[in-house]
């Protein structure tokens, strides 16, 4: 009976995924073979100096993001990059397992097996400690998995970009690549009193369900051995820099994660606190995180919900990605129209889309060289931005100061 029970089983989950295969491919999602072979349409990547750069992205949700998160995903694909999906433990593995095989029927990512869903959930509660200790997890998991991407890009489900990887791939390529592009200053204002100052404890390092950071009832002294840094929390790091913060040949790194741990909101001092303090890694900071964020004046503790209106400010700005957007936000379609020219469930074009532009047809169904570039208009702005950021860097001695 028990073997029985198990071919049961085996055939109704091979029934399962052939409807779910069946039923994605008439939603939208293609799957294109070389018949000759029996294989899916393959192209070597190549990495490395004389090559175009290469990005790991680390993409991070919560409970019922996982379409927004699949979204985000086909929005930035591409062969030559690094993907890992994270949905918090506040999520359950049902969403997990419903955004593995929605990654499942994109042809490349199965072709490529360049993108990874997290199974083992990190906690993460707002303000606390666990936020940093995830990304510093992702960041592990990408330097193992892979051993030649340039530079780790930090998303939430709630961020969108406004370039494609072709126009990002294409600007960056001139960008040396030990650069870090992460928003810092020394001018801590009000954070110093209500953000680095207060000891708090977050609950999600220790208990299983979901809770906010709670403070302790005294405030604790600046530290004088280190120089404290502040910014956005959202970041373009590079390799060289991550295996610094991981791999532990200098002490900086644990130091100052100790030290943030009992910290409000560390991802935003975390990075810039160990990049400003240590000589070799200090004057590798272009100070701009390449987003666009729209704020209340006063500013509030959140950037301001994006929407339609934006659209024209946030298409000119020349950043790379906007955040945040309400789920299923219209501007998002406008993005995937005019600038992405994206189609519905399917992955940004690039020039290593050799499909017919069909309406029944994914173009990145089919593949040539993936090591070509193809940037569209919206490249210029970017690359307009990327150079004044550069310039900036290069007019400054200490990039930290």
């Amino acid at each position: 009976m028990g073997a029985e029970k198990k071919w049961l089983f085996t055939l109704f989950s091979a029934s399962f995924v052939s409807i779910l295969i069946f039923l994605s491919t008439i939603c939208g999602f293609s799957f294109s073979y070389n018949y000759a072979t029996h294989k899916p349409f393959s192209s070597v990547v190549h990495r490395g100096p004389g090559h175009p750069p290469a990005f790991a992205y680390y993409i991070s949700g919560g409970r019922g993001d996982a379409d927004r998160i699949f979204r985000l995903l086909l929005a930035v694909y591409h062969p030559r990059n690094r993907y890992l999906l994270h949905i918090s433990a506040d999520g359950t593995k049902e969403e997990r397992l419903k955004l593995g095989l929605m990654v499942k029927s994109l042809p490349a990512a199965r072709a490529f097996e360049n993108v990874d869903v997290i199974g083992k959930p990190d906690p993460t509660t707002y303000m606390g400690s666990t936020n940093m200790a995830a990304i510093l997890r992702a960041a592990t998991i990408l330097l193992k998995v892979d051993a030649e991407w340039d530079w780790f890009v930090t998303l939430s489900a709630m961020d969108y970009p406004l370039v494609t990887q072709d126009d990002l791939s294409h600007a960056f390529s001139s960008v040396r690549r030990d650069l870090n592009f992460i928003d810092h200053t020394s001018d801590l204002g009000w954070k110093e009193g209500q953000r680095i100052k207060p000891i708090v404890v977050d609950p999600g390092t220790y208990l299983a369900r979901r809770t906010q950071i709670f403070h302790a009832t005294e405030k604790r002294p600046m530290p004088d051995i280190f120089k404290v840094f502040t910014g956005s929390p959202w970041v373009i790091l590079s390799r060289s820099f991550l295996e610094f913060c991981v791999l532990g040949w200098d002490n900086l790194p644990r130091i100052l994660l100790m030290y943030f741990t009992n910290a409000v909101l560390p991802q935003e001092f975390y990075f810039h606190s160990v990049i400003c303090n240590s000589p070799e890694f200090k004057n590798t900071t272009v100070n701009g995180d390449l987003r666009y964020v729209a704020w209340d004046s006063p500013p509030k503790m959140e950037p301001l919900f994006l929407n339609a209106s934006n659209y024209v400010e946030m298409i000119q700005s020349g950043a790379a990605f906007a955040r945040q957007f309400a789920k299923d936000e219209h501007v998002l379609d406008m993005i995937d129209s005019k600038v992405l020219k994206r189609g519905r469930n399917r992955a940004t074009p690039g020039a290593w889309c050799t499909g017919r532009k069909y309406w029944l047809m994914d173009p990145c169904s089919q593949w040539g060289d993936v090591n070509v570039l193809k940037p569209g208009p919206q490249q210029k702005k970017f690359g307009e931005s990327i150079n004044r950021l550069l310039d900036d860097w290069k007019s400054q001695l200490n990039s930290c100061s």
